[in-house]
């Protein structure tokens, strides 16, 4: 190997062993409900984020900075649709705090290195590359993540909510398994600002809601040809939440919807994509199929009550 090349691998090396001693010092192991579940990092000072999963049904957690630097943090928020939560460190918790980059632009096949800390406290990491880039990304949960990061890399066990690094060692975006059914993604920063602010304020995140279950059923062709746009398919009200806003929208058990926001209606899914970009207090035009005729009714979007 030309020694040029040796001494860029050599230079790369020496950048990501510097990122990962810096850094590292502002990353946590994450204890919930009395086991290790995943990683955090000092996002904000006092402020940790980590992996939703792994403090799920706690409200205090203890997480550790290395055997001897040890704190019990208290649940803030959480996000399962992002897999982020966020815990409050104590006022006497003195630690770095990461050195995050809002503005990195991403490329594919950009060298990053993923950071976690161990059950036992050490620091662990794990390289490779960006494995795959585009635009915004709904998760299975119905999170919207600003931009789909994949990773080519690996992730092990405890791997979720630690950083992930540029080789300019600033951390670029938080590490999941468990937003996209088990494949290695980032959270980017700008989604994590996002969900931070809002748990942060609310501790949860206030998402649209209609108060109605529903379940897909064809539309008959008489039916269909009634409607100004015809349907073929359409949700059936099947029960009606009491003082939600589709009761007060005057939605009906029985009511078959067809479109929202002229938007089709022949799967849950569609009903759901509908709402991931409407705002709470907006009033929406939906038309529906009630004995036989069409209907016009306006339903105002409210927010999702907390489980």
């Amino acid at each position: 190997m030309a020694s040029s090349a040796i001494s860029l691998w050599e230079s790369v090396s020496n950048e990501f062993a510097a990122a990962a001693d810096t850094v590292g010092k502002a990353v946590a192991a994450v204890h919930g409900q009395h086991r290790f579940g995943a990683s955090g990092i000092q996002w904000r000072k006092g402020v940790i984020v980590t992996a939703e999963h792994a403090v799920r049904r706690a409200e205090q957690v203890r997480v550790n900075f290395g055997l001897d630097n040890s704190f019990t943090a208290t649940v803030a928020g959480r996000d399962p649709s992002t897999d982020l939560a966020v815990l409050r460190l104590p006022e006497n918790a003195t630690l770095p705090v990461a050195a995050v980059d809002p503005a990195a632009e991403l490329k594919l096949a950009q060298l990053v290195l993923a950071l976690a800390r161990s059950r036992r406290g050490n620091v662990v990491a794990s390289a490779g590359i960006i494995g795959g880039l585009s635009g915004e990304f709904h998760t299975w949960r119905g999170g919207r993540l600003d931009q789909q990061v994949r990773l080519a890399l690996e992730l092990y066990p405890g791997f979720s909510g630690g950083p992930l690094l540029s080789a300019q060692g600033k951390v670029i975006g938080i590490n999941s398994t468990a937003i996209a059914r088990g494949r290695a993604v980032m959270i980017p920063v700008s989604t994590v600002n996002r969900v931070v602010d809002e748990l942060l304020e609310k501790g949860h995140i206030a998402r649209p809601y209609l108060g109605l279950a529903m379940q897909p059923v064809d539309v008959p062709e008489a039916l269909a040809a009634k409607l100004k746009t015809p349907a073929t398919r359409g949700l059936l009200v099947v029960q009606v939440a009491r003082g939600g806003p589709a009761e007060n929208s005057g939605i009906l058990i029985g009511d078959i919807l067809v479109a929202l926001r002229e938007q089709s209606l022949q799967e849950t899914e569609n009903l759901h994509d509908a709402l991931l970009s409407a705002k709470i207090g907006t009033a929406l035009p939906l038309t529906l199929l009630r004995a036989g005729n069409p209907v016009q009714l306006s339903i105002t979007l409210g927010e999702r009550p907390e489980r």
